[in-house]
């Protein structure tokens, strides 16, 4: 799954960066602007975004800035740190899903194209519903993981 997931982001970076590069080279250098190139790029750009996101959910690297940290002082603080941090990201995350899954209706139902290319938006739109899901799943996991590691810390050490 970690190389599946590897391939198809270093894909989709390569994709938008060779896109960026003759969208420059055909606007800028041979002033010739590719009709459509901007507009193509955007399904890439946000899978690759969304998919990101996923991969830092998954590998539990997003970017946090836990000033408390730095007050605490033992193990147990910390993983009760982390577990409050999981809760709330898990009740925002299913917030932003649930309005997500509402977007993800409406452009199902209303089925828009994009202007020049009539490319549907909905494989665009459904990027962000699948990217939170995703993240949620690695969120509630992460959670998990927390309050397995909390009463492991709990448990006496007969030894």
């Amino acid at each position: 799954m970690n190389r599946f997931v590897s391939i198809l982001l270093t894909g989709l970076i390569c994709l938008v960066a060779l896109g960026q590069f003759v969208q420059v080279i055909t606007r800028y250098v041979l002033e010739i602007p590719v009709m459509g190139l901007e507009e193509s790029l955007l399904y890439p750009t946000m899978w690759l975004y969304l998919l990101g996101a996923v991969n830092a959910s998954r590998e539990n690297t997003h970017i946090r800035a836990n000033v408390l940290e730095i007050f605490l002082k033992t193990r147990h603080q910390h993983t009760i740190l982390a577990i409050i941090g999981e809760v709330v990201s898990l009740v925002v995350g299913c917030w932003l899903t649930y309005w997500a899954w509402r977007f993800t209706k409406y452009s199902w139902r209303v089925w828009k194209e994009s202007p020049t290319l009539y490319i549907p938006t909905f494989y665009v739109d459904i990027a962000l519903m699948t990217g939170l899901v995703l993240m949620m799943l690695y969120t509630a996991m992460h959670l998990v993981g927390h309050i397995r590691e909390l009463f492991a810390d709990e448990e006496p050490n007969h030894g």
